[in-house]
């Protein structure tokens, strides 16, 4: 299970905010062409719409093609454990988690995007592991998203400096 945080500029906690946290935000449009994924299947460079109902942890979300429109695109998975030393076996919390991803995922983000995130028309989000899935799925990876609140994407952002 993942908790997901929204991130647009700053950052906030474990729910589904329009800032930082959040758990379910993927879904809507397009069902013919979606998918459902498990949170631990995502790679970067998959696309997802969000989805209509939040939640406090996630364990799918729905995947579907770049060329159809979608809100988000997964662009780094980020070990928590080995990218800060802290040992996986104990829970760090959701504020260290937030803090981590918030700096984890805006530094990965010039190097997908092309494009430094300060300027960026996009935005990022991260779904964070939740405590449940860090205890009994050994679950530390924080995931970051490119994330747009306007128009819907309808190719990658790999690459292309928006």
């Amino acid at each position: 299970m993942r908790a997901l945080p929204r991130v647009f500029a700053a950052g906030t906690a474990l729910v589904l905010v329009v800032s930082l946290t959040g758990c379910s935000w993927f879904g809507g449009g397009h069902k013919s062409k979606t998918t459902s994924v498990s949170v631990f299947k995502v790679k970067p460079g998959d696309c997802f719409v969000a989805p209509k109902d939040v939640k406090a942890e996630l364990s799918k979300l729905s995947k579907t093609p770049c060329t159809v429109a979608h809100t988000q695109e997964a662009y780094a998975i980020v070990p928590f454990a080995s990218a800060t030393g802290a040992t996986a076996s104990a829970y760090p919390g959701a504020d260290a988690l937030t803090t981590f991803a918030q700096g984890a995922c805006a530094q990965r983000y010039g190097g997908y995007v092309g494009v430094d995130y300060l300027d960026s028309s996009l935005f990022f989000t991260y779904l964070l592991p939740s405590a449940r899935g860090w205890e009994q799925d050994s679950d530390n990876d924080v995931l970051c998203f490119v994330e747009t609140t306007g128009a819907k994407l309808t190719s990658t952002v790999k690459g292309s400096k928006k």
